[in-house]
């Protein structure tokens, strides 16, 4: 993976990804965190938890959150996220509301807010779905949501998680 796009380093954005597979789960976010450290060395991975498919009837999805930083366009950080997709065994055909070997989901590109081809940012499930909320506020619990601008730790704190639990699991 050599993605071209990349922008000024002084321009270089945080940028956090939810990670999630219920297909052989702790080996295929086990490969796509060795292929996304490869493209950002300075990548952060929070605990990992499972939970119940959302969606459809299928195994316990194990979730995570990873952050790092970069200097590369929008554009090329979604091809760079598609190849590790790709990488895992995800066909980018394969049907929305179905078992995953490797989902990787943008949450967050710095403070972008909008509709970009390919992308919603930041996206607007995340203060709903605690898979990707709970993970995010462990690796930073003070980050300002860029579009209600309060801290995830106080979302995560407001959101109901009695329909979805979650259990801590060892990666």
């Amino acid at each position: 993976m050599n993605p071209r796009g990349a922008i000024a380093p002084s321009d270089a954005v945080d940028v956090y990804v939810a990670a999630g597979s219920n297909i052989e789960p702790i080996a295929h976010l086990r490969q796509a965190i060795a292929l996304l450290t490869r493209a950002f060395p300075d990548l952060r991975v929070s605990p990992a938890y499972a939970n119940a498919a959302v969606g459809f009837s299928g195994d316990d999805f194990i979730n995570l959150v990873v952050h790092f930083t970069t200097t590369l366009s929008l554009d090329a950080l979604l091809t760079v996220l598609h190849e590790v997709e790709a990488s895992c065994g995800r066909g980018r055909l394969d049907p929305k509301w179905a078992p995953r070997k490797m989902d990787l989901d943008l949450l967050l590109y710095g403070a972008r807010v909008g509709e970009f081809p390919g992308a919603i940012l930041p996206r607007p499930d995340l203060v709903t779905r605690p898979y990707m909320l709970g993970p995010l506020v462990d690796l930073a619990p003070e980050l300002l949501h860029p579009v209600l601008r309060v801290p995830m730790r106080v979302l995560w704190e407001e959101l109901s998680r009695t329909e979805h639990s979650m259990r801590p699991v060892s990666l």
